[in-house]
């Protein structure tokens, strides 16, 4: 959550690149060493744990999107615009990789790389409204108005998160329907619900990580352009 100070993150962002690289490295050993190879689907089913812990992120980074934004907009605190904007901008990276997953999954199991799917469908209408809001950010010159916008485009993009979510109960669907929290793990096996699970927490390690790099790069950003602008004014005069 976005403060006045950021030497906090500062002090434990090391440990925390720390940690998370050896997460990522050992959800990596446990997909390919410790979590069986699924009959059916064979060794292409191992996307499921890079493709589900991203999904996973996608979902968190635009739930804090929203929540960043309806309280920029509730306070005008900058620094909460610049959580939001961190978090979509990371979002964007883990939504890409979903969209990117999905089809290596889906090809050898559907038959194609892609299929207008409902869950796909909404996925990339969620991708594209990220998008979006970083072109407002690129291409609005005032910082303000540029904030206003982007935390209304935000919260109409977090409203995409329970359709994309409940897409393959309210439409037919080829896409298979959450199976995690299915009591059992809806056919997984204990090891692999482990190595998900793993997988998932070194994925939320990794955006976290991310998000405070970014958030101290574009606080740094805004002092820098304030700088040039308070020297560009004493110049004029």
């Amino acid at each position: 959550m976005p403060n006045n100070d950021n030497t906090g993150s500062k002090r434990f962002l090391p440990a925390m690149i720390v940690v998370g690289f050896f997460g990522i490295m050992s959800a990596i050993c446990m997909v390919f060493a410790y979590a069986p190879q699924e009959r059916v689907m064979g060794i292409v089913q191992k996307i499921f744990y890079f493709h589900v812990s991203s999904a996973w992120i996608a979902f968190l980074a635009f739930f804090l999107v929203l929540v960043g934004s309806v309280a920029y907009l509730w306070t005008r605190n900058a620094k909460w615009d610049r959580f939001a904007h961190s978090s979509d901008e990371v979002g964007v990276v883990f939504t890409t990789i979903v969209l990117l997953t999905g089809p290596l999954w889906g090809k050898p199991v559907w038959g194609g790389w892609w299929a207008w799917d409902p869950r796909l469908t909404t996925t990339l209408i969620l991708w594209l409204i990220a998008v979006a809001y970083l072109l407002i950010r690129a291409f609005v010159d005032d910082r303000d108005q540029a904030a206003r916008y982007c935390a209304v485009l935000g919260i109409i993009g977090a409203l995409d998160l329970p359709i994309i979510h409940y897409s393959v109960e309210w439409w037919r669907s080829i896409h298979p329907s959450p199976i995690v929290l299915k009591k059992g793990g809806g056919g997984l096996t204990p090891e692999m619900l482990k190595t998900l699970f793993v997988s998932m927490g070194a994925f939320t390690i990794l955006f976290v990580v991310l998000v405070t790099v970014r958030m101290n790069l574009q606080a740094m950003r805004e002092k820098a352009h304030d700088l040039r602008r308070l020297i560009g004014q004493r110049r004029s005069t």
